[in-house]
């Protein structure tokens, strides 16, 4: 069993987001079957591993490098390519491509989507991100009719949405840090988030969208955009409602009769799939299936063909050609 090195910029407040507790947390659960420890690369931490440092050890067969950072993985998949290596796949349209010897864990099925069109010879598993068993309806009184998170909320959202919410109901917008958000949310009516304009900025997609499944998890009503990987398990008109419809009056008229005639809640079968019983069985099945491939893959090179631009330009030709041929020579 090989050892895991989850490759992280850093682990300080300077890169908190989403994907660094993910990734601290997947290291956590890996921890549970095989070796597995974070190695930073963009600046020394006490008590951290090192990437300059590692790769001066002469060899490295028996470990795999974890890369997520999307930002960063084209280069460090370039620096690590004589090494065994695992993508770690959050949002997507980074716009890079990987070789078929990198296989891909994708933390959203649309995610392997992407990667399933971009990388078709690569290995590629699911693995969700897991929501903690904190996350569930403790139905107490909800004193907050709409909660708001500011962070990825779009202008219109912001600007326009919440001063005619305001208006007719209790609005409540939180624009940093909360220490304990399943309380929050068991305490909220109504959840909107709107991170389509977010992400169409940063021109890449919303890797999994884990807070409108958090609060479905706490019985919120969830108002959401349905934008990457929010598809996953938001399904409008049956566990959420879908945001941003048509006008501003339109939003306001569903939310205010949402809070009237509360009506959705997630059945747990869904949740199951998020919850850390299934994420260990996942990953444990993955872990081993990568260290299989490793194995092979010290003895055999990869002979599929890329599907490069080339080869696709090449296909296309073709298949021009041969409808030609049928059509006129056939005869």
């Amino acid at each position: 069993m090989r050892k895991l090195y989850f490759l992280l910029p850093g682990t300080d407040g300077k890169f908190a987001c989403g994907g660094l507790w993910v990734e601290l947390n997947t290291i956590k659960l890996a921890q549970q079957f095989c070796h597995a420890d974070v190695v930073t690369y963009r600046q020394r931490e006490s008590g951290k591993l090192f990437l300059d440092d590692v790769l001066k050890e002469k060899n490295l067969d028996d470990v795999i490098f974890v890369i997520s950072w999307g930002f960063d993985v084209a280069k460090l998949a370039r620096k690590l390519q004589p090494h065994n290596i695992v993508y770690h796949a959050h949002s997507a349209g980074y716009k890079f491509k990987l070789p078929a010897n990198i296989p891909i864990i994708a933390v959203s099925r649309n995610t392997i989507g992407y990667w399933g069109q971009h990388s078709p010879h690569s290995l590629i598993y699911y693995l969700p991100n897991q929501i903690g068993n904190q996350f569930q309806n403790l139905n107490i009184q909800r004193d907050i009719d709409v909660l708001i998170q500011a962070r990825k909320s779009s202008e219109y959202l912001i600007k326009e949405l919440i001063p005619a919410l305001q208006q007719q109901c209790k609005v409540l917008v939180v624009d940093s840090y909360v220490e304990d958000l399943a309380k929050l949310f068991n305490q909220a009516k109504v959840y909107l988030y709107d991170s389509a304009e977010y992400w169409a900025q940063q021109a890449v997609s919303e890797g999994f969208g884990m807070q409108p499944l958090e609060a479905l998890a706490c019985g919120c009503q969830v108002f959401s955009s349905i934008n990457g990987g929010l598809s996953d398990y938001l399904d409008p008109g049956f566990n959420c409602y879908k945001i941003a419809g048509y006008s501003k009056e339109y939003d306001v008229k569903r939310i205010l009769k949402a809070l009237e005639h509360p009506s959705y809640s997630i059945p747990e079968h869904i949740l199951a799939e998020y919850r850390i019983e299934n994420i260990n069985q996942r990953l444990q099945v993955i872990i081993d299936e990568l260290n299989d491939f490793f194995d092979h893959k010290m003895h055999y090179p990869g002979n599929i063909k890329s599907l490069t631009k080339m080869r696709i330009a090449k296909l296309r030709t073709k298949s021009i050609f041969d409808k030609l041929r049928k059509k006129y020579f056939s005869k």
